[in-house]
């Protein structure tokens, strides 16, 4: 008879605290507290702040997961957290918790890539086979990455500057919109006209597959600038904004391909996760694009492109599969590529 491995997860790498307790097949229970509304006053993640709101909730949020598993501490396999990219102060929180109760459950502990989980989850739905190409568009990320196996990865292209999501949410704030910006961004430009602005697409003559945001958010800022803010002009900026960053998507997508192909032979499959992947005009286009070229899309469910727990579980629970157990004094990172697992 083999036991089941039941894995609890913590995610603490920017503002969201997310648990979550997985096993080899399912979620069985997963918590997130997210702290918008405590930032969105300052119009972006003040780290001070995330890692104190970390410190308070987490403690409650891994009882109440404990609780709707239906599990104790003692039924847990491992325990894993993010220990980087992120913001320094919330990563020691979710560390410094999951190693110490693999300490006091003498367990293993677990050090997740957050880039590797947003890259893994959608490995929980569906049948995903290496190599593949990851197209990685979030508030901190914007890369193309190809991957081999659980720990083999190859970053063909990054952002140089701003990433999707910073291009989005600073663009946003000069709209004068809520954060986080992107879903406001998304709302308004349904009502837009998309060819009203005519914004630069950074990169798109080099044969590469790198991004590059910052001049557009510029441009949008010198455009602002000139213009009075009614309530159409924000709607076609929106649209503008959001069709611009769409075309030089797909401009860098073409290139990654190419070189994809080069290397591997033709791609078959591409996982489109993180935070913005959530984008319903971004997923259909890029949708679209693929199934000329017959290639399949495969997206994660809403909830968990964004920031989450269950991502890092399942990484977690990937890497205990493979008897990638790590020692408790496994630093945290602020900086961390794929391609230094």
């Amino acid at each position: 008879m083999v036991l089941k491995m039941y894995v609890l997860g913590i995610e603490s790498s920017c503002d969201e605290t997310g648990i979550a307790i997985v096993n080899d097949s399912k979620v069985l229970a997963h918590k997130l507290f997210s702290q918008v509304s405590t930032h969105a006053k300052y119009g972006g993640v003040i780290p001070e702040i995330a890692a104190r709101q970390h410190l308070e909730y987490i403690n409650f949020l891994i009882k109440e997961t404990l609780a709707d598993a239906h599990l104790s501490l003692e039924d847990i396999s491992a325990f894993a957290a993010a220990l980087g990219p992120g913001l320094a102060g919330g990563l020691i929180v979710g560390a410094l918790s999951a190693k110490t109760l693999a300490l006091i459950c003498n367990k293993p502990f677990i050090a997740v890539n957050h880039l590797q989980a947003h890259a893994l989850i959608p490995s929980l739905e569906y049948k995903i086979h290496n190599p593949h190409l990851i197209l990685l568009l979030s508030g901190g990320h914007s890369q193309f990455i190809v991957a081999n196996g659980l720990q083999e990865y190859q970053v063909l292209g990054t952002t140089l500057d701003d990433s999707v999501g910073e291009a989005f949410d600073k663009s946003a704030r000069l709209l004068g919109l809520n954060y986080p910006g992107g879903k406001e961004i998304e709302v308004l430009a349904k009502l837009g006209d998309p060819l009203r602005f005519n914004f630069p697409k950074p990169l798109v003559n080099q044969k590469n597959c790198n991004f590059s945001f910052s001049g557009l958010k510029t441009a949008v800022k010198d455009t602002v600038d000139k213009l009075e803010l009614t309530t159409q002009t924000v709607e076609d900026l929106a649209a503008s904004l959001q069709y611009t960053i769409l075309q030089i998507i797909l401009n860098r997508l073409e290139h990654a391909i190419l070189m994809f192909d080069k290397q591997y032979g033709k791609l078959q499959q591409l996982v489109l996760s993180g935070g913005v992947a959530a984008n319903q005009y971004l997923q259909q286009h890029i949708a679209e694009f693929l199934q000329k070229q017959g290639i399949q899309l495969i997206v994660p469910k809403k909830d968990l492109c964004t920031d989450n727990g269950v991502m890092i579980a399942w990484a977690g629970l990937k890497k205990l599969q493979a008897n990638l157990i790590d020692d408790l004094n496994f630093p945290i990172k602020v900086r961390w590529s794929l391609e230094d697992l």
